[in-house]
């Protein structure tokens, strides 16, 4: 098939001869453009009489409104804020925005701003095209625990109430590299299910102990009292310690069915989206790697909590027989914290001052320089 480019030489080379010729011979040179063009007889007629209208090769269509310094500007942002998609970076995208201003961290004309503020979430995830990555996946390390599996009861997805802060998923992430043998480092991850208030904490190894430490130095860290953990069925879980432990502090304790992660969906996702997408897959067993790991970790559990918003599924079900999934809107687990009702106003005070303290740049900075380290470590 012809280009546009060459049905227009073509063209220029045979009208002013189609123009001069006789009528008997401008049918021949007719039948012949039209042959090799395609064109519709009458509009090879027009154009061979009159020649191409004006504009004709101009593409058509709007003209970009978000290129440059919009763009440019959105990628940082988007850097910033842990490179999270567009359902939950757009609606977060107005207090990002203040935030980072207040900070001194982003500055812009105010033409940006308003462009930035219109955009859409298609017209986000189309100018982030581009930037975006794929990472690889771990190796799973879980191993049945047959102790207690009959005393610590059952969990499904759907068996919680969701409405109460204080249930969590919790589980081990190993930072094995390619191969389980040996001794290495794990992270223990812990997920409120109603606001997203997400705890990830370093272990030097994976037992029953380091468990039931890390779960009790966590407490007082959080927003909210600890009402309940679910577990997977690995033996760092289903033991008598955890188990005793759960008992003594009024804490309910449950587990997902085995072979079943969507029993787990709020913990596993964090898995991938905090603790991979920030320290990797790479193999840490030393001390000099766990000290490194607690200190990101500090940072970002606080860069997480704070500026990172998360969506919550409000209904799933199938409607006019079709399957459908609705979120509310990407709120931070800190907005959420704070626009709960039951939790204390002198827990909210303590976290609100925290948060006035806090900025997302410089806590990014940080968590960036210490996991350079950390790669260059584990190399």
């Amino acid at each position: 098939m012809m280009s546009q480019r060459s049905k227009r030489e073509l063209w220029e080379t045979i009208q002013p001869r189609y123009l001069k010729t006789s009528k008997a011979e401008k049918q021949k040179i007719l039948d012949e453009f039209i042959a090799v063009t395609g064109f519709h007889r009458k509009y090879a007629i027009r154009i061979l009489r009159h020649g191409y209208p004006r504009g004709q090769y101009k593409k058509k269509g709007k003209r970009p409104i978000y290129r440059g310094e919009v763009v440019e500007v959105l990628e940082q942002i988007w850097e910033i804020y842990g490179r999270i998609c567009s359902k939950r970076l757009h609606p977060f995208l107005p207090k990002g925005i203040r935030i980072l201003e207040r900070c001194h961290e982003l500055s812009m004309s105010p033409e940006t701003k308003q462009l930035l503020l219109s955009m859409r979430r298609a017209t986000i995830d189309r100018c982030l095209r581009p930037v975006r990555f794929k990472l690889p996946h771990g190796l799973s390390t879980t191993k049945p625990g047959t102790l207690l599996k009959k005393a610590i009861p059952v969990r499904t997805f759907a068996d919680w109430d969701e409405g109460r802060p204080g249930f969590m998923e919790i589980d081990l992430v190993a930072h094995c590299g390619e191969t389980v043998e040996g001794q290495y480092l794990h992270t223990l991850t812990c997920t409120d299910i109603c606001t997203g208030w997400t705890e990830p904490i370093a272990l030097r190894h994976r037992s029953q102990q380091a468990v039931r430490d890390a779960l009790h130095h966590m407490r007082p860290e959080l927003p909210f009292a600890l009402l309940g953990i679910d577990s997977d069925n690995g033996s760092e879980f289903i033991n008598e310690l955890l188990y005793h432990y759960c008992l003594e502090e009024y804490i309910t304790f449950t587990r997902s069915r085995p072979y079943k992660k969507n029993d787990q969906s709020y913990v596993e996702q964090k898995n991938w989206s905090v603790v991979r997408h920030t320290v990797g897959y790479d193999r840490l067993e030393t001390n000099e790697e766990f000290e490194l790991l607690t200190s990101i970790y500090s940072d970002l559990r606080l860069f997480i909590n704070f500026f990172q918003p998360v969506l919550k599924l409000v209904f799933k079900g199938h409607v006019n027989d079709r399957f459908i999934k609705t979120y509310d809107l990407a709120a931070t687990p800190y907005q959420r914290i704070m626009a709960r009702k039951d939790i204390p106003l002198q827990i909210k005070a303590r976290f609100t001052d925290l948060y006035v303290k806090l900025n997302p740049v410089v806590l990014r900075n940080s968590i960036d320089l210490k996991v350079d380290k950390l790669c260059k470590f584990s190399r």
